[in-house]
This record gives structure tokens, sequence and C-alpha cells, in this order.
């Protein structure tokens, strides 16, 4: 793997967010998407290394592609970019025929796609062309030594919230998590999270994501015997309801939470604790994403930013026609862009910094910061 200076890595790409914030003067208006990936023959431009973006811009989820398109446009005009041609395809008709097309186009870098169960099938096309990518799923078990995955993990917020609990006296948690592949995801980081800190974990309540369901899992948890927290592996809906039946036990969530107000009015849920990325920068990309755009930009949004950004990074040492050098994407020290520090870890999975949050007054306030570097070597 290769290692270079902290300073020099971090410090690169801290320039590159530092322009966020300054959405004047205002360039003529770009468009979001470059109408290339549509026409027959891309433009000649040998002096720029070609990466595809793999998102839906029809269908049902097509919002969510257009502002994860919109983002990366605004990485490459903030840093004014000149290395790097960015190309959109619709994966919204299939995600295979999409990949196929932005490999004959000569793009030696996939960003995307959006969703885990696209990836096997741009695998099949990417990996015999040696091309990577760097999917926004969180879903770990789609990871591969030429499928990176960007999302957030939800074991990593798990293990986060644990550790701070543990260090807050916390010993015996209780927890309730939905049937389903994120349930699943949440229960192996609980369970892995648990022994890590010492904690016991009294028992788990499998519910289906309905209200009623999920009370009684509350319920049957304090059952089972003194806790000093319940973990609630769910969004708001789920949280609000649930919570009451806690009974003033300490509750603890995922990073479902973050950011959604109806967390921070519930009066059952005060005192609650939850990790996720820091939204220190969310802020200024929001404000300038909404001047360019005219729409304030979903979290999600700031993935396609950061993937820019470590794009450019490593395009540094990238060879003309060369292959992308996939390597530097293990350094350890990591990298940083709106979302905080990060790094891939052996696997391929995005480690993140993660901070820890409290519901209270109607307010989150931040109890634990993310760190700002790593300084412990990749999880197992």
């Amino acid at each position: 793997m290769m290692r270079r200076a902290m300073g020099m890595g971090i410090m690169a790409l801290l320039s590159a967010c530092a322009v966020v914030p300054k959405p004047a003067p205002v360039a003529p208006v770009q468009k979001p998407v470059e109408a290339a990936p549509m026409a027959n023959v891309l433009p000649s431009d040998g002096d720029r290394h070609r990466v595809a973006l793999l998102v839906p811009m029809t269908g049902s989820n097509a919002t969510v592609g257009q502002a994860i398109a919109n983002a990366t446009t605004k990485a490459l005009l903030d840093t004014n970019a000149q290395n790097l041609r960015i190309t959109t395809y619709d994966t919204a008709n299939g995600a295979g025929p999409a990949a196929a097309r932005a490999i004959a186009d000569g793009n030696k870098l996939i960003l995307g796609p959006l969703n885990a169960e696209d990836v096997t099938a741009v695998v099949s096309v990417a990996r015999p062309a040696h091309v990577p990518m760097i999917t926004f799923s969180n879903d770990a078990d789609v990871a591969a030594r030429d499928v990176f995955v960007f999302g957030e993990v939800p074991g990593q917020s798990v293990a986060r919230v644990i550790a701070y609990a543990r260090a807050h006296g916390v010993t015996a948690i209780g927890a309730i998590i939905p049937t389903g592949t994120y349930g699943q995801r949440v229960a192996s980081g609980l369970a892995a999270a648990a022994r890590a800190n010492s904690v016991r974990v009294t028992d788990v309540e499998l519910y289906e994501r309905t209200n009623t369901s999920a009370g009684s899992a509350i319920r049957r948890v304090k059952a089972k015997g003194q806790v000093d927290a319940i973990l609630i592996a769910d969004n708001a809906r789920i949280a609000t309801y649930a919570a009451p039946f806690a009974n003033g036990v300490r509750l603890l969530g995922t990073e479902l939470w973050a950011g959604d107000p109806a967390i921070a009015k519930s009066k059952a849920l005060d005192g609650a604790w939850f990790a996720t990325v820091s939204d220190t920068r969310f802020g200024l990309f929001e404000r300038s994403y909404r001047s360019r755009f005219g729409s304030s930009p979903p979290p999600i949004a700031t993935l396609g930013y950061d993937a820019v950004l470590l794009t450019l990074n490593v395009a540094r040492g990238w060879k003309d026609a060369a292959l992308f050098p996939t390597a530097k994407l293990y350094d350890p020290q990591g990298f940083i862009g709106i979302d905080g520090v990060f790094r891939f870890n052996e696997f391929g999975i995005a480690e993140r910094a993660l901070e820890v949050r409290e519901v209270h007054g109607g307010t989150f306030v931040k109890v634990s910061a993310a760190p700002e570097h790593f300084q412990q070597p990749y999880h197992q």
C-alpha cells in the first residue's frame, strides 16, 4: 500500500473543500450533466482522464441521481479541475448496458452505481476491462478488489455510538432491529462492537417495520432484564413511536437519525445518542449548491462531490492513457471531503470518522467530535 505525507494529502483536499462556501462570483450557468453520454461520439481530449458517473437520471430515483450528478459538476467547477472529464450514464434502464457504453467510450474509472443490486451487472463489464468502481452503495458485501464501497456502512455508526456509550458507563445493552438486509448489517455491527467494548447484549428483538411491532419489541427487551441502554436501529418514524415504550431508559440510534427534525422534537428521545458523519462542512456545501442549482441537495449528494475530490487527489499520479492507479485508494492515512475524514480498508470499504450527537432540548448537540485523522490501523 502506498503511504504519503499526511500533511500534503489532507491539506490539498482541504484546499479543494475550502472553495465550497464561495458561490460568488457566479460563472455562466453550467449544465448539471453533460449531453455527451447520449451522443454517439465523445469529444476527443487526450489531456483529460475519462471518468464515468453511473446513476439513475430517469425513473423513480432520478432526483437522487441528478443531485449526485450536480454535485460532481460542482466539484469540478469548485476545484477548476482541468484533468478530468466526467460523463454521466443513466442506469435506469440497466446498469450493465450503461457500464458497457462507459467502457466503450474509454472511461477508466466508474463512480457509481447507486444501488448494490446494480454492482454485479457493472462488474461483469468493468472487470474484464480492468476498470474499478467506487459505488455509492453502503452494502459492504459488494466490496471487492476493484469495487470500493463509498456509502456510510451501518455497522460503523453502531460501533461508534457503542464505544461512546461504554465510555460513559453503559455496560448492558438491548436492541430492537428490523428484519431485512439493513437489520442484518446492524446486528452484525452490534455484535462486533459489543465484543470490542466489553458490553453485554442482553437481548436483540427483531420486528417488522410497523409502529406497533417496534413498540412491542422494546417491551420484550425490557422484560428480559435490566439494561443501561436500548438501540433502536431504524428511522425517525419508527424511533419516535417506539421511544416512549422505553420509559426513560437511555436510547441509542444509528446514522438514520441524522438531521431528522422529528428525532430532535421527540421528548421521549431526549438524551438519546447516535453517531453519524460530521455536518460541519455540509451547511457551506448546501448553500453553495442551492445558489448554483436552485434547490437543496439531499445528504447523499456529498458522496458525488467527495468522490470527485478523491479522484482528483489520486489523479496527481495518474499517467495519461494508463489504468486508474487503484492502489492509491488504500492510503491508510485517508482523505478528506465534505463528510469529513475517510479511508478505504483492506476490503475496499470506506471507514469514516464519525461524531456522536445527543438529542437535547429539541435539537442535536455534538457530544463527541469526529476525529480529524486516523491514528489506529484498519478495523478488522
